[in-house]
């Protein structure tokens, strides 16, 4: 199954440091039910773009929280078992929980197939979103369309042999 892990790019550090992202449980995105009923869509490669952009929100959240992180959104794309990564039934309506899984242990860097990352050009725009996350959140329409102009930027694809260059 591929999921989709939003990280920041120090955690990247960290996980590269260690050989592997964790501990567990881990919070990552995938192609559930839910998400395909959401979508409406047959296609999987829609629908995995879908869940790596699901990723990339929950990443603009974890800079958020991150003070000295860089202002570029981060998701690992990983292969794990089926069964390795699980959704919670519980939240399967919740629209803020689509396509959420949960992966129960650490996640080994050999399991990373890609590493998805903001150009240096979107890092003024993730700012702002990350200073209207907030507001976004009370349901200010200006501010939502703060945060979705960070979403407008599409996520740059790389190599996990990149990840050196990445994080230096």
């Amino acid at each position: 199954m591929r999921v989709y892990v939003p990280v920041t790019l120090p955690r990247l550090a960290e996980a590269y440091k260690a050989g592997e992202l964790g501990p567990g449980p881990l919070v990552a995105y995938a192609v559930t039910p839910a998400l395909r009923e959401w979508y409406v869509s047959d296609d999987i490669e829609e629908l995995e773009y879908a869940a790596l952009n699901r990723a990339a929100a929950a990443s603009l959240r974890m800079i958020a929280v991150e003070a000295g992180a860089a202002r570029r959104r981060v998701v690992l794309a990983a292969d794990v078992p089926d069964g390795a990564a699980v959704a919670d039934p519980d939240r399967a309506l919740d629209q803020a929980a689509l396509g959420e899984v949960r992966i129960g242990g650490a996640l080994p860097l050999g399991k990373v197939a890609a590493v998805h990352v903001d150009a240096d050009d979107a890092e003024a725009d993730v700012r702002a979103a990350v200073e209207a996350l907030g507001a976004a959140d009370q349901g200010d329409d200006d501010a939502r369309f703060v945060v979705d102009g960070a979403e407008d930027h599409e996520l740059l694809w790389f190599a996990t042999q990149e990840i050196p260059g990445l994080i230096a």
